[in-house]
């Protein structure tokens, strides 16, 4: 029986094609596998990016004190200005001692100048800062968040001369930690027959933290600047035995007495 009004029904012949349920999930794990892929390649570079930002931040840090340390009103000293002789009552003897007061003031001098510069260069002063054609600065950054911050190109730090300037630019930031420490050094070198060669130097440490994407390290940055060298002269000793423990085969009197010639 037939009525009016009714849709007749189609048939489709073969399967139905099943829903693909499967495709939703597709799209989250591309995603989540090339987010795994990256950071694993970026946890084998990190190493290689830290050892390059510590070196180039030691070249930094290194030039910033040089720069300091020509900005002092003290020049290198004579040895002889800061080593004093103390009198004693022994014939022949001869005791320096350092002047603490010349050593103290130029110490306390170049810290305060080394801190000055680096608090300088932190603020963006480009001036303070090595120009080299493979760095690249961010004033804006250094003067909004502080610290050094600076660009290289991926090829410069993974060594791949084929790649060169080429490939994105890695952001390096490094901060100055504490304050800066400075230590006097003395070397002290035998020089002829009862001469010593003094060199006197302060040695500048400078704790920096490197941050480099995903990864920082703590490096602490040393320079060393010679303050006084000369050469101390001492009385001649009328045996020398060039440190032979062994008793002199001559014996030569002291004061020396007779006449040349005599028998």
């Amino acid at each position: 029986m037939k009525f009016h009004g009714q849709v007749p029904r189609k048939y489709y012949r073969g399967r139905r094609k099943p829903k693909r349920k499967w495709f939703p999930i597709l799209i989250p794990a591309f995603l989540i596998t090339i987010a795994l892929f990256f950071y694993y390649v970026n946890s084998k570079l990190t190493p290689i990016y830290l050892l390059y930002a510590e070196v180039q931040t030691e070249r930094i840090a290194a030039h910033v004190i040089s720069q300091a340390n020509k900005s002092r009103s003290t020049e290198l000293y004579n040895a002889n200005e800061i080593i004093e002789i103390v009198p004693n009552d022994s014939p022949g003897m001869v005791v320096n001692t350092i002047n603490t007061d010349i050593i103290n003031k130029s110490m306390s001098e170049l810290q305060s100048l080394v801190e000055a510069h680096l608090a300088s260069a932190e603020s963006g002063n480009l001036e303070m800062l090595p120009i080299s054609e493979n760095i690249e600065y961010d004033p804006k950054a250094m003067e909004s968040q502080g610290g050094i911050v600076y660009f290289v190109p991926m090829g410069q730090a993974l060594n791949l001369p084929i790649l060169g300037n080429l490939g994105p630019k890695i952001p390096i930031r490094f901060h100055v930690i504490g304050e800066v420490q400075t230590e006097v050094v003395t070397d002290i070198e035998e020089f002829g027959i009862n001469n010593a060669l003094v060199k006197v130097d302060v040695v500048v440490k400078v704790n920096v933290q490197i941050i480099v994407p995903l990864a920082t390290r703590k490096s602490v940055v040393e320079k060393r600047i010679p303050m006084a060298i000369g050469l101390i002269q001492s009385p001649i000793p009328q045996i020398y035995n060039r440190g032979d423990v062994s008793p002199p085969q001559v014996e030569v009197p002291f004061p020396l007495t007779g006449t040349q010639g005599s028998p």
